[in-house]
């Protein structure tokens, strides 16, 4: 298989995008460190899924990103368990919308913290194994806005236009060392965070369910489509691969054609 013997770590990954990413790399033979939020029996049953799908090993990190030393630990136990993260996967995120004047600071520094600088950390430091084997891959997911912006979105704006900087910088650092970083830009994507929020839109703005779709959640995506986490997965699995092993440093948009204008 593809990814048998290396290990991947991926953040946010109980659900949506980044467990889709986790359990297409557990399907090449990596073994997998998940790590994020949600009910316990579920997250042991996710585990044991990457396990089965596998073959190898799936290790569960309840660390909170935006505390360092939570993310130390989480780092050293994989590397203590594994010995390297051969692919980081920054995917955990969140989002709070609020015009700037009135944004609370207290969001704005979580947000930060969670969408940015948990990257930061993590990839300084998975790069000493990634370097000393000679073969690395991070893999940041990044969004539309970081190419372009939305009102009422300044923390998550600027947190994923950072992430983008952060991948260029990284890929730059790293060019010589069989080490690749990109960011994969989705538009919106189905899952069941955005899925959720469908209810209260309508309810909120007197919109039937297809209005909220079409008019609302894609309005900006010119397909009318939403992005799937296979998609996105599809694409984090192909950044593994040899054959794109002379790609970094790119951001690459998986958005409906939202920033081709």
């Amino acid at each position: 298989m593809l990814l048998e013997g290396k290990t991947a770590l991926v953040t946010g990954s109980t659900s949506g995008i980044g467990l889709a990413i986790a359990q297409a790399l557990a399907a090449e033979g990596a073994n997998l460190v998940i790590n994020g939020f949600g009910d316990a029996a579920k997250i042991e049953e996710e585990r044991a899924g990457l396990e089965r799908i596998a073959g190898g090993k799936a290790l569960y990190s309840d660390s909170d990103l935006t505390r360092v030393e939570a993310i130390e630990a989480m780092m050293a136990q994989a590397i203590g368990a594994f010995g390297a993260v051969d692919i980081l996967v920054n995917n955990a995120g969140m989002q709070h919308v609020a015009p700037v004047d009135q944004f609370p600071v207290d969001k704005w520094d979580l947000i930060i913290a969670l969408n940015l600088t948990a990257a930061f950390h993590t990839t300084r430091l998975a790069l000493p194994a990634m370097k000393a084997k000679g073969w690395g891959r991070i893999i940041n997911t990044a969004s539309a806005h970081s190419l372009v912006a939305s009102p009422n979105k300044s923390a998550y704006v600027a947190a994923k236009h950072g992430i983008a900087g952060l991948t260029k910088t990284v890929a730059l650092e790293t060019a010589l060392d069989g080490i690749t970083a990109n960011c994969i830009s989705p538009g919106y994507v189905w899952t069941p965070l955005v899925e959720n929020q469908i209810p209260d839109t309508m309810k909120a703005r007197g919109l039937t369910r297809e209005q909220v779709m079409n008019d609302v959640l894609l309005a900006a995506q010119p397909t009318k489509k939403f992005v799937t986490v296979d998609q996105v997965a599809a694409l984090a699995l192909f950044l593994c691969r040899d054959e794109a092993s002379s790609m970094t440093g790119a951001n690459l948009s998986m958005d409906g054609g939202w920033t081709a204008a």
